[in-house]
């Protein structure tokens, strides 16, 4: 059973260890993450056994079984089961109850992930994640770079539109047209973080957007109108 030790590191435990859970390891382990993994497979336990000794087959995902693995002591849980719907209602419902800091559940789809919301959970969407990603890419060459931080909050490096260029930022107003924030602009590697209302936009721009996905969307159509 796991049991955390005092120390200020996040500890994260998974369940389920499809593409989405494995990856997900990977990717904390690597970070240097305290990790615990659950999953029914035995192969695959014993593969994620090489990044964490906290690695545990778990056939039923009842309350007593999660706990029998200490998974209640962790920081974070993440569900990432996704294809079958009640047995991730159920596993999200029973790490709540358990009265972890915060739960992430992976929903795959819009009514899968109401559930889980009520449940008490954070949802993601990978699968959709990836696709409005993927989307903003092909829509744009002018997009360089995206980071979503949650459903209504997106990062965006992006190149100055040329229909900016020689207005300044009061008179674009990226805020009223998109409902973007500008946080930075990089020009030959400067970047400057403090942008007032009379900075002029010159063409080798490039901009740090903070905003929604559908407001980065509309600034694209617009560069490419």
């Amino acid at each position: 059973m796991y049991k955390k030790a005092k120390s200020s590191k996040t500890t994260y435990g998974i369940v389920g260890l499809g593409r989405f859970g494995y990856a997900l390891a990977k990717e904390l382990a690597a970070s240097g993450a305290e990790l615990l993994v659950l999953d029914r497979d035995e192969d695959k336990i014993r593969e994620l056994r090489e990044i964490t000794d906290l690695a545990y087959v778990v056939k039923t995902m009842d309350k007593k079984s999660l706990q029998e693995t200490g998974i209640q002591n962790c920081d974070v849980a993440i569900v990432c089961i996704g294809e079958q719907i009640d047995t991730s209602i159920l596993t999200t419902l029973n790490l709540v109850s358990m009265g972890i800091p915060k739960v992430i559940a992976k929903a795959t789809s819009t009514e899968h992930g109401a559930i889980l919301k009520k449940l008490g959970a954070e949802v993601v969407y990978p699968e959709w994640d990836m696709a409005v990603r993927l989307a903003s890419r092909l829509e744009t060459d002018r997009e360089l770079d995206i980071i979503q931080l949650s459903e209504q909050i997106n990062i965006s490096k992006i190149q100055l539109p040329k229909q900016a260029v020689g207005k300044t930022v009061q008179g674009v107003n990226l805020r009223a047209r998109f409902g973007l924030n500008i946080i930075a602009i990089e020009n030959n590697g400067v970047v400057t973080d403090i942008i007032q209302p009379d900075y002029i936009f010159r063409e080798e721009d490039i901009l740090f957007l903070v905003g929604s996905q559908e407001g980065l969307l509309k600034i694209n159509q617009w560069a490419n109108a």
